[in-house]
């Protein structure tokens, strides 16, 4: 059988396929058979019915006719009882140069023997029927069906020579050129799918906004890529510029982790003035803003834990109003410790009945800190995750805090590298090389590391300092290497997570999940089996294919 391209053509006449399935149960192996073969050019759309390539031989490109077809000062045909006038003479030969014009200019390839045909299989003309442009050798009828394979490799014989016959290179050019180079979409095409996915999917969660906006204390939960931080910055900018006959408010946007005060420093930054919340940072810039300490030693755990929010809380008691707010919202809420609610609650004009908003994420909790305001709020759960690949969501979803929806796009699967504990960070670096052979640039991926920091980021933090090290996140001209603790409403697309811990610890599940959950698009996680398997349950370790 020859080659067929397609394999299962759809035709739109039974005449075609059955011409094809002639040559296909006739032509030698060698050969191939082109169906229903499209081309435009400068001058006009061209259609093949078939292109018949014999081996040795030549190229035929054929025209078929069905029905009832014969030639009376022009070609004819009978359709619906009516004669209409046809040119299939002219619409092969068009088809034919403008095939072979095309193949030439795109194949290194000599040009082959390009011939023409017009096949009617259902009308008969007699033998010594001759045309200028289609003698009695390049009409096949219905008589000639029986023979048709030889006829057509008599048929491009009969061409004037000059042309190479077509031989295993031509041919295999010629289906190159014809089918069309392979394409497959780039990493960043894909990535570029999955964010215009998210961002939908991001706005159509913010009409809960509309729905809850006569609730002025709530909390917001919902697991990594539901999109809390996305709702935060929303209600912020609502709440700030005022809304559906509601006055302007002054509102304090907060979090913990200074990487995710950058990103919303910089979000808010793009937005109008007006639209802009009178503040916007970490907990402790809350405070330095009042007047507290404005340096703590990270390793400090009293003055984190109580020096630091006593000192604010104080130090609110003396503010003015014009320096409280109406509303304050705190994203990953689960990071704050019970004192720091405290200078929270004192720095809203009413403390009884003023805003207060958190998005939490329990799962997340990945400090030993378990502090809870001191006030009643009505909890909202978000359960779609509408940032991360199906993926990407099936690896981490069983450590989620409920059960959630994968509403992302699809993308390539998890790649699990299993190394002891102490090879990781080394497989890790590796696994960054291999990630930009995909394609990916420098700046599309981030190294999580779970256990000891990496290097090449105790390198840059002290090089740069905490606050030029985390804005370097967002240069985009190199990979980020840091560690699960600080990376919490921070993503990129590209992920290597490096679980580099020697044994399990309290919190070792939630800096797994942190960890996976924070790449969009493609995530490589490499650590050692039985571990993963200890810490993030079997479940897990399934979906990563771990046995």
């Amino acid at each position: 059988m020859p080659t067929l391209i397609p394999q299962e053509p759809n035709f739109v006449t039974s005449s075609e396929r059955d011409v094809w399935e002639n040559l296909r149960d006739n032509l030698g192996p060698d050969d191939v058979i082109f169906a229903n073969v499209r081309l435009t050019d400068e001058t006009k759309d061209h259609e093949a019915d078939l292109i018949v390539v014999l081996h040795g031989v030549g190229i035929v490109v054929v025209e078929v006719k069905g029905g009832l077809v014969w030639f009376d000062d022009g070609w004819k045909i009978k359709r619906k009882g009516q004669a209409h006038e046809i040119d299939p003479v002219t619409q092969v030969r068009e088809a034919k140069y403008a095939l072979r014009t095309y193949v030439s200019k795109r194949s290194s390839q000599p040009t082959a023997v390009w011939a023409h045909a017009v096949v009617t299989p259902y009308s008969t003309f007699p033998d010594d029927f001759d045309l200028p442009d289609l003698p009695r050798w390049s009409l096949h009828d219905k008589g000639d069906m029986e023979n048709l394979a030889d006829r057509l490799v008599e048929n491009a014989s009969r061409v004037e020579r000059g042309f190479e016959v077509p031989g295993d290179a031509q041919i295999e050019s010629l289906i190159q050129v014809l089918s069309g180079k392979p394409t497959e979409p780039t990493v960043h095409d894909i990535a570029g799918l999955v964010e215009d996915t998210a961002v939908r999917l991001t706005k159509d969660q913010a009409t809960i906004l509309q729905v809850t906006r006569l609730l002025p204390r709530m909390e917001i939960r919902g697991g990594a890529g539901s999109g809390k931080t996305a709702l935060a910055l929303a209600q912020a900018r609502q709440l700030t510029r005022g809304r559906q006959g509601r006055p302007a408010e002054r509102v304090a946007l907060l979090c913990y982790s200074l990487g995710l005060a950058s990103y919303l420093k910089r979000e808010v930054a793009t937005w109008p003035y007006k639209d802009r919340p009178a503040f916007v940072g970490t907990f402790h810039d809350f405070g330095v803003q009042w007047g507290a300490p404005a340096e703590g030693a990270r390793d400090d755990h009293d003055f984190w834990e109580k020096n630091l929010p006593t000192q604010m809380s104080e130090l609110a008691d003396g503010l003015d109003e014009n320096h409280k707010y109406d509303s304050i919202i705190v994203d990953e809420a689960q990071d704050f410790a019970d004192l720091w609610w405290q200078p929270v609650i004192k720095a809203l004009r009413d403390q009884d009945h003023g805003g207060l908003y958190l998005y939490s994420d329990e799962n997340q909790r990945i400090f030993a800190r378990f502090g809870k305001p001191p006030v009643q709020l009505v909890p909202l759960m978000l359960d779609h995750n509408v940032r991360n690949t199906r993926q990407i969501h099936e690896v981490f979803g069983p450590l989620a805090p409920s059960r959630m929806y994968a509403m992302g796009d699809d993308g390539p699967g998890v790649t699990f590298v299993d190394v002891p504990a102490e090879k990781a960070l080394e497989v890790a670096d590796d696994q960054v090389e291999l990630l930009m052979d995909e394609g990916w640039e420098p700046g599309d991926i981030m190294l999580l590391t779970t256990g000891s920091r990496h290097p090449e980021q105790i390198s840059r933090q002290e090089l740069k300092g905490q606050e030029e090290y985390w804005e370097s996140f967002w240069d985009g001209d190199d990979a980020f290497y840091g560690h699960v603790l600080g990376a919490k409403g921070l993503e990129r697309r590209a992920v290597v997570l490096c679980v580099n811990d020697s044994q399990t610890h309290e919190r070792a599940k939630e800096r797994l999940y942190v960890g996976m959950s924070r790449a969009t698009v493609r995530l490589v996680v490499v650590g050692d089996a039985d571990y993963i398997r200890e810490v993030g349950g079997t479940e897990v370790a399934k979906r990563l294919g771990i046995s």
